[in-house]
């Protein structure tokens, strides 16, 4: 009798669960077609412009050529004349630009994000210059093509093509960009503050983040337009061990190194808590639906397999376990100058990425209860929160997935969580309606040569952006 009972409770588990996959169908997208846009080959010469200033920004100051700044800033009155016939331009501290353009109303305003700086290069690892803007076989090569002087670019020249054409917006738009963000300047941050004094609430701010990619998620084929709803917090994180040193032929049997080796051990084998919050819940939601049947079981069913997914990610690492939980990498080690002698100090670091869930404050006091060992000194170098969560059920989202669907027809807009970080968490404190999306199609190879050698970008790459946001601001 146990037996069929057991066996009817099976059945009736397998039945739900096979009946909430088949009811896990995709969600209705936006498939009103776009009028037709059309981009001018000038759009292509204002990027290789652009590009050809070699504006790389440096933790020290030193390093950097103000003159290249300087040079771009320059050189966008010549490429973008309607902006600056038309729209306000504001240069605030830390190389800040912040253009206004004028709307019918003022109640609504949004803001259109990009920088203008670039990461440092290896000019002997590229196959092309990297500050010449060399275009051949229809791909423009360059530092800063990808990211982000073609989203920088694809604003402007946008915003210049409407205003050619008579547009204004409803709403009043911003642009608002950065000269340091590679380096966490406060370019950023100034814009905030000002828009703080001012009484200026974005309805909508976009940045970069994420875009239209392919293979990102399990059994989707399709395209997917991944926009950003919020980012994950950072934590540099140093761990030493200090001893009285000595010769390496007597060594104790606890030295800084061996210390310092158990406790990276530990980290590693005892991994964050998963937290499957809103942006990978909603992402889940989405693209789950587009899925094999086997893994709609599993996405349509996460009250069961939750703890299976938790162990693909944890055995998997990558992009899916970093959507799940707070990560940590270590990146650094640092201990004696000599071969033969046990260092006096030992030191490692790690960079952690905090899952929305989780904090600063809790995640040291988490590493600290793994590690459990006092003699292992560990201190926050630099960190901050992950940013708030950005609403999906509103008409900023709307807004923002209608002109991803438009102008890359067929892919499947989804909200994801930026494992990386942007200027743009510093608009939560203002703003609940922010979002990461670069305005590209990008294959495996453009995204990993970003802060990479031979960054390039195709010409239609470029052209689409404009696309992208000339379609946006026409619903500003």
């Amino acid at each position: 009798m146990v037996g069929y009972v057991i066996l009817g409770a099976v059945a009736l588990l397998l039945a739900v669960l096979l009946f909430r996959a088949a009811a896990f169908r995709p969600k209705a997208q936006n498939t009103e077609p776009g009028e037709a846009v059309t981009v001018d080959a000038a759009a292509v010469t204002a990027l290789q412009k652009l590009v050809q200033c070699k504006t790389i920004s440096y933790n020290d100051p030193t390093l950097e050529d103000e003159g290249e700044f300087q040079k771009l800033i320059a050189l966008l009155p010549e490429l973008y004349p309607n902006v600056f016939a038309t729209c306000t331009l504001q240069q605030l501290p830390d190389r800040a630009l912040l253009f206004h353009w004028k709307g019918k109303k003022s109640d609504k305003p949004s803001v259109m994000m990009a920088h203008y700086d670039v990461v440092p290069v290896n000019e002997e690892s590229w196959e092309k210059p990297p500050f010449a803007g060399i275009i051949e076989n229809g791909v423009l090569w360059g530092r800063g093509t990808l990211d982000t002087k073609a989203t920088f670019n694809g604003v402007l020249y946008a915003a210049n093509t409407l205003i050619a054409a008579g547009f204004v917006p409803e709403n009043d738009v911003y642009f608002a960009f950065s000269g340091g963000e590679e380096i966490n300047g406060k370019g950023a941050v100034n814009i905030v503050n000002y828009f703080k004094e001012k009484g200026v609430t974005p309805a909508l701010v976009v940045d970069e983040g994420g875009a239209v990619v392919e293979n990102v998620f399990p059994g989707v084929k399709a395209p997917c337009g991944l926009i950003g709803i919020a980012e994950k917090g950072m934590m540099n994180v140093e761990y030493s061990v200090t001893s009285s040193g000595g010769h390496a032929s007597a060594p104790l049997p606890k030295t800084p190194v061996t210390t310092l080796a158990k406790a990276c051990r530990s980290i590693v084998e005892h991994p964050f808590k998963m937290h499957l919050t809103k942006p990978a819940l909603e992402m889940f939601d989405t693209l789950g639906r587009h899925s094999s049947f086997a893994l709609k079981i599993v996405f349509a069913n996460l009250w069961l397999f939750r703890p299976v997914l938790d162990l693909i990610c944890k055995a998997g690492g990558g992009e899916m376990n970093a959507l799940c939980r707070t990560t940590t990498a270590f990146t650094m080690m640092e201990g004696s100058n000599a071969r033969n002698v046990i260092p006096a100090e030992a030191k490692l670091v790690s960079n952690m990425r905090l899952n929305p869930a989780d904090t600063v404050a809790g995640a040291k006091a988490y590493l600290t209860k793994t590690v459990n060992d006092e003699s292992v000194k560990i201190t926050v170098l630099e960190s901050f929160e992950p940013s708030p969560i950005s609403e999906t059920d509103c008409e900023s989202w709307d807004k923002v997935a209608k002109a991803v669907s438009q102008t890359w027809p067929g892919c499947i807009v989804s909200p994801y969580l930026m494992v990386q970080c942007s200027d743009s968490r510093h608009y939560g404190v203002i703003s609940n309606h922010v979002y990461r999306f670069s305005a590209m199609a990008l294959s495996s190879e453009e995204r990993k040569s970003i802060h990479g050698n031979n960054e390039r970008i195709p010409l239609e790459t470029i052209t689409r952006a404009v696309e992208f946001y000339i379609r946006l601001m026409k619903q500003c």
